[in-house]
């Protein structure tokens, strides 16, 4: 499982033209998820969200977690995290799990961090969205459970 978390001042979405959801102040974390992808990966995932220190303390140090600096949290899944540009211009999308593998695990992700006291904002899964958003930083950061980063 892959994810680019993001620091933003908001961030909302919608699809086609209707809003799905948004959020002030927080993370807007995309989702990728492979066809290997199992429970331990999820939690791996889950639980950086959480803990990741990307909020910045009363000195200007980020060392402060979503939960503790009252950040709203938007997840939002993104099979094209998955994407192989090696070969050629054209990405390849083999390693990404089908939808009726990877929408389960996407809303077992969602429930795993509302577990650890999150109300989770999200996107419409399988659409084409927009998405709007203010980066805050910017912060990027990049989670994969495979890796261990």
């Amino acid at each position: 499982m892959r994810a680019v978390v993001q620091r933003v001042k908001r961030a909302a979405v919608s699809v086609d033209g209707e809003s799905v959801s948004s959020i002030e102040k927080g993370m807007m974390v995309l989702v990728g998820i492979s066809a290997e992808d199992t429970e331990k990966d999820m939690e791996y995932i889950g639980n950086k969200i959480v803990g990741l220190r990307i909020f910045e303390d009363d000195e200007g140090v980020m060392n402060i977690n979503a939960k503790d600096s009252g950040s709203d949290i938007m997840i939002v899944s993104q099979f094209t995290l998955y994407g192989d540009g090696r070969k050629g211009n054209r990405p390849s999308y083999i390693r990404a799990a089908k939808g009726d593998v990877s929408e389960p695990m996407y809303e077992k992700l969602i429930q795993y961090v509302e577990s650890r006291g999150f109300s989770v904002a999200k996107g419409k899964f399988g659409a084409d969205m927009a998405i709007d958003m203010v980066a805050d930083g910017p912060v990027t950061i990049l989670l994969d459970s495979e890796r261990g980063f």
